[in-house]
């Protein structure tokens, strides 16, 4: 039973103490028994400012070796943790920070060019009882022999407290909170790594953002567990980051579409040359695939291909691929049900469709949240029968595979992140140059979807344009991933009778 994330941590060095737990784009390294030292040391250090089990700590911070050891000490002390995505701004994080009740904040210094302390600064100053630690060089340490005994191991699932804050955007203009156990994060990553067949001695490229739940939870959960080492990149470059995966033996190289992609450009550059010669597989998620591409992953750069998982910040890797999957199936498929986990399909009249139809995907297993932090959203979320709505569409068959065909819930997929296309629209709709907006996600090749503003001018002889719009969404402290890319500027809307505007039309209008 896998239950305390500082239990595992524990254990694997325990059993491995001298085994490489990562490496970075800095040329260093970390084994499990250091790892299990410097968290402790970190964890002195936040018990002597006042972190006890229980207390909420929000950070905000790249991925660096001193993440991991930041998740660790968290771990060690039974704190709530609460990642956030670097690329939040102010307007998120004052929220995010509020709701959760947040008593720490961790960021980073000045890092690729955006200064997190003044942005820190200011939401603490509106945030009652927020304390700011800004992490640049070494961590600061206290004597580990002052701290308190670990928090006790649940003997079951049911009995794990929360320990975990999770945000996305999700279909609300602010960001949902979703509460989650070390228990149901280790059943992600732990099903995952299982069904991908993770071995000590495997090592998995971590190119996305360690905040990221498939990050600081799923493949560190898949490292403490299994052995598996994290090659660690603070910030994916298509040049730097392919060659540090090359230099230190790759294995498992992830993580998504976009990233795939790169390594096959790299490839093509080279094509006498294995690019990453110890690749096992080309673990994926987060976008759709593209047609073909699996089998030109599979032909260029060697393994088993791309195996590709489900999932959702509220409910991580429901289902995962496996290398000795058949072909057909790892590229167009999402995987198959982790263990544990049960899916069904339903209707728009809330029954179950026959084996093979299309409709929601519904689910429940080990690594579904418990709620959100606003449980006036759980009912929404969840059925009358507990199953959690994923909000997704897609199919089973009748080998298990998942096959994702569109979604309910009007967001747009960029790189992997959810963005709120209601977010954005309500702040446009404030601008004075714009009458009606309407925001839909177009597909994009290289970032899965792309935000696309349709807006009804106020004035049609003076219509705003993209630069405008995006200055405009940028003063209002939107982050920039979440401005539209594209503008297109109509007469009118398209409605339905009922007045509700028909985005399915927009989006076939413009993709």
């Amino acid at each position: 039973m896998h239950t305390s994330f500082w239990a595992e941590i524990a254990a694997r060095a325990d059993a491995t103490p001298k085994a490489e737990m990562m490496a970075d784009d800095r040329g260093r390294r970390m084994t499990y028994g250091e790892y299990r030292t410097a968290a402790e040391k970190f964890a002195a250090h936040l018990a002597e400012r006042g972190v006890r089990e229980g207390t909420v700590v929000t950070w905000q911070l790249p991925t660096w070796i001193e993440s991991v050891v930041v998740v660790g000490a968290l771990a060690r002390l039974g704190a709530v943790q609460n990642p956030v995505m670097p690329i939040y701004r102010e307007r998120e994080l004052a929220f995010v920070t509020g709701q959760a009740g947040s008593r720490l904040l961790i960021v980073p210094p000045v890092w690729r060019g955006f200064d997190y302390p003044e942005m820190a600064a200011a939401v603490a100053a509106r945030t009652e009882g927020l304390d700011v630690m800004v992490l640049s060089g070494d961590l600061p340490d206290g004597d580990p022999a002052l701290l308190p005994p670990p928090p006790a191991v649940p003997q079951s699932r049911e009995q794990a407290p929360v320990r975990w804050y999770f945000y996305t955007s999700g279909t609300t203009a602010d960001p949902k909170g979703a509460r989650h156990t070390d228990a149901t994060v280790l059943a992600a990553g732990i099903g995952m790594s299982d069904r991908i067949g993770c071995v000590p001695g495997d090592r998995v490229g971590l190119v996305f953002p360690f905040a990221h739940i498939g990050g600081c939870t799923t493949w560190l959960a898949s490292s403490v567990v299994h052995g598996v080492a994290m090659i660690l990149t603070e910030a994916f470059d298509p040049v730097a980051t392919v060659e540090l995966l090359r230099r230190e033996r790759v294995t498992l190289a992830g993580a998504g579409t976009v990233f795939h992609q790169t390594y096959l450009a790299a490839q093509r550059r080279d094509p006498g040359t294995p690019l990453f010669p110890d690749v096992r597989c080309f673990p994926g998620g987060a976008a759709p695939k593209p047609p073909g591409l699996h089998a030109e992953v599979k032909k260029e750069l060697g393994g088993a291909g791309i195996v590709a998982g489900w999932g959702l910040t509220e409910a991580p890797i429901l289902t995962m691929a496996g290398p000795e999957d058949p072909d057909e199936a790892l590229a167009a498929a999402e995987g198959r049900p982790n263990c544990g986990v049960r899916l069904r399909v339903v209707g728009p009249d809330g029954r179950e469709v026959p084996p093979g139809g299309e409709g929601e995907l519904r689910a429940k297993g080990p690594q579904v949240m418990l709620g959100y932090l606003d449980a006036s959203l759980d009912a929404e979320a969840f059925d009358e029968d507990g199953w959690f709505r994923t909000g997704d569409l897609g199919r089973i068959d009748e080998g298990g595979n998942v096959y994702i065909t569109g979604r309910l819930k009007d967001v747009i997929i960029r790189k992997g992140e959810t963005i709120s296309a209601k977010e954005i629209e309500d702040l446009l709709s404030a601008h004075p140059a714009v009458a009606e907006v309407a925001v839909v996600g177009l597909p994009d090749a290289a970032t899965g979807e792309r935000a696309c503003a349709v807006v009804v001018a106020s004035d049609p002889a003076a219509p705003p344009t993209l630069d405008a719009l995006g200055e405009f969404l940028r003063g209002q402290g939107l982050m920039v991933q979440k401005l539209p890319e594209r503008l297109e500027v109509v007469g009118v809307l398209p409605r339905n009778p009922a007045g509700k505007v028909l985005k399915k039309e927009l989006k076939e209008r413009y993709a």
